[in-house]
């Protein structure tokens, strides 16, 4: 396919252009060209960007690596994203070395803000139970005036405590926010109250829930002093943290959830978290009461409570429970669903073998203003369909993906290629094979030996399949 290049190239225009292609080959030929074509023309951060993107997203990793060092050269400036995104493809490759090499040569690119990169990578380090490593990084790195916050870094230091059973550590680690001049957030102490209980540390708990409360009392000090905290009478209880004392790590938790919703001021950002809390933890019917609860009090319950909900009854094979949520508990709350939420339920239903159902709510989605289909939405359409063996239907839910300019992974070419030699369908077969390869994409051997069975099967067609085989061949 020939490319129209403008009279006038911008950056803009060339990201869209790169954008559109299929093959991330052909994204990086139209790149390398541009500065040829146009000897005034000067890449921008946002154009490297999407180049970085697209070959980090297709696996082409040495390419990616050369688009970076040009990117130094070039010293244009760019988004701390960008190397995120980096330090996590070479990470999912397997290449961690590469990833803390482009981190501490990060003073070499035009980038004032390390925070995010920072923050990745040190989320790595914890995942890859490199722990001491990941303080070391801490210590040497985050004092820098490139890290604008330690808020998130430390609150994963003391996720990897807790996880750890070391929560005695996680509450060294969280007495170094006031040093370091941030504040914990709400899911910081989410996170280390649950450690502290888990531990059976029941009295540290307890300090940590003052703790917040006294937080919670100085935010906005001035406001809420002169006013008052305007909470209904019944909510403003003397909390009994006495009894803590004696009774079981069971007991204590729920105490310590009904202090966090009734002790203080009732609020929908308060329901919010604790909802989102229970339902990821599996405990429905609490998170259930929370809504309920909710209601009672004026709160109307939030698309992330909905996300949450839908999601926890999935994880425990409760998809037309999860159906109803959408039907009728979110209608009659005027919550619009989400393509994550709808993600959610197709999926559930996909692996439940429903994948004819699932599809249902793919038009659903056409049919809702505002809400598009994503990769997600038409990957996980077309995997389940092929599990089910119906690879006419996953054909065509293929050929909308394309259509929306998304590239299908390799495992999904795969599975429905060879589902269609199985159907003795080697033309429809051999079509995709070759947008698979056009795309840069690599087929399994297994693919090949399907393809050839196929074709051996149906000797009349043999001459013609192996003419249309052959500039495949040559393409691979």
């Amino acid at each position: 396919m020939n490319v129209m290049w403008p009279r006038l190239l911008t950056p803009t225009h060339l990201s869209q252009l790169i954008r559109k292609q299929k093959s991330p080959v052909k994204a990086l030929q139209i790149f390398n060209e541009a500065k040829s074509k146009y000897p005034n023309y000067r890449h921008n951060g946002p154009v490297y960007a999407t180049m970085i993107s697209i070959l980090g997203s297709s696996g082409r990793i040495v390419d990616m690596k050369k688009v970076i060092d040009q990117m130094k050269a070039d010293s244009c400036e760019c988004k701390d994203s960008v190397f995120a995104t980096a330090i996590n493809t070479y990470a999912k490759a397997g290449l961690l070395d590469e990833a803390v090499t482009l981190f501490q040569n990060l003073p070499k690119f035009n980038c004032v803000n390390w925070t995010e990169s920072f923050n990745t990578l040190l989320g790595i380090m914890i995942n890859e139970s490199k722990l001491e490593t990941a303080y070391r990084l801490f210590l040497e790195r985050s004092f820098g005036w490139e890290v604008k916050s330690r808020t998130h870094s430390l609150t994963l230091l003391i996720n990897a405590m807790c996880q750890s059973g070391r929560s005695d550590l996680a509450l060294h680690v969280f007495l170094e926010f006031n040093s370091q001049c941030c504040y914990p957030g709400k899911e910081t102490y989410r996170i280390l109250m649950r450690g502290l209980c888990a531990d059976g540390r029941l009295d540290d708990a307890t300090h940590l829930l003052y703790s917040m409360f006294w937080r919670i009392s100085q935010k906005g000090s001035g406001k809420i002093l002169r006013k008052g905290l305007k909470a209904p009478k019944r909510c403003l209880k003397q909390l009994d943290l006495a009894r803590f004392h004696n009774c079981d790590d069971k007991v204590a938790k729920n105490l310590i959830d009904e202090a966090l919703i009734k002790g203080g001021i009732p609020s929908s950002d308060s329901y919010n978290v604790m909802a989102v809390d229970l339902y990821s933890e599996g405990n429905i019917s609490t998170a259930n009461k929370v809504i309920h609860e909710m209601h009672d009090r004026g709160f109307k319950p939030t698309l992330l409570i909905y996300e949450a909900k839908v999601e926890a009854l999935c994880r425990h094979d409760s998809v037309d429970e999860a159906i109803e949520v959408i039907e009728k508990e979110m209608a009659d709350d005027n919550c619009i669903p989400s393509i994550k939420l709808y993600n959610t339920v197709m999926k559930g239903l996909c692996d439940e073998g429903r994948s004819i159902m699932a599809i249902g709510y793919l038009k659903k989605i056409f049919r809702q203003v505002g809400c598009v289909p994503n990769k997600d939405t038409y990957s996980i359409l077309v995997d389940g369909l092929c599990a089910e063996a119906k690879y006419i239907e996953a054909g065509q839910i293929l050929e909308e993906m394309l259509k929306s300019s998304y590239s299908p992974s390799e495992n999904t070419y795969n599975s429905l290629i060879q589902g269609l030699c199985s159907m003795e369908r080697p033309f429809e077969a051999i079509m995709l094979l070759e947008e698979m390869v056009s795309q840069a994409k690599m087929p399994d051997i297994s693919v090949w030996k399907s393809l050839v069975a196929s074709v051996c099967a149906e000797t009349h067609t043999t001459k013609v399949v192996s003419a249309m085989l052959e500039p495949i061949s040559k393409a691979v």
